[in-house]
């Protein structure tokens, strides 16, 4: 049996031209998942690779939808080689049935955690210029020096917890927690 794994990594983003494709490829059973590439934990690809038999072919439309870690990519293909199934990306052509397929596949996976390096390395320098250049990282505060001083005062005499304060000023809980820390470390 052929089946199907399509994946996007946000909720911006949709399957259905991946579905589309491996319909058209023949897969009687489609696993969809929203999460990162980059991650072993995801759960449709877990019961993916627990539901292969012997003689069953795992249909990706193209290789980063499976995983973009070479490491994680052949974890899953010795899970599907374990299986005695093979593997089909659509996009590039690769078919782990055959030698030839094999030989692509790995040569695939080593190109896309190098692009994957490349591209960290490349935040990296930017995030290390733009300290250089004075500035920071991150969002803006939500709160401003005062509110937070307010926040601050009331959790700490008392007057509210931190899940009150969370609800009156319109954070999450976790905001007034990362305030509450930063002050116990200057303490």
């Amino acid at each position: 049996m052929n089946i199907g794994y399509a994946r996007v990594s946000t909720d911006d983003q949709h399957t259905e031209n991946q579905i589309e494709q491996l319909k058209k490829a023949g897969c009687e059973r489609i696993y969809t998942e929203t999460a990162s590439g980059g991650r072993w934990d995801r759960p449709e690809l877990q019961d993916c690779l627990k539901h292969l038999r012997k003689g069953d072919v795992l249909v990706v439309w193209k290789l980063d939808r499976l995983s973009r870690s070479l490491i994680d990519l052949l974890r899953i293909l010795d899970k599907v080689n374990s299986e005695e199934a093979g593997f089909k990306s659509l996009t590039e052509h690769v078919d782990t049935t055959t030698p030839a397929g094999r030989l692509m596949m790995n040569m695939l996976g080593s190109f896309s955690q190098f692009e994957r390096e490349i591209i960290r390395e490349r935040t990296k320098l930017g995030l290390a210029r733009a300290r250089a250049n004075g500035r920071k990282g991150g969002g803006k505060h939500i709160l401003s020096a005062t509110r937070q001083a307010e926040v601050i005062r009331q959790v700490t005499v008392g007057e509210k917890t931190q899940a009150e304060a969370a609800r009156d000023e319109r954070v999450s809980r976790a905001t007034i927690s990362r305030m509450m820390s930063k002050v116990k470390l200057k303490i």
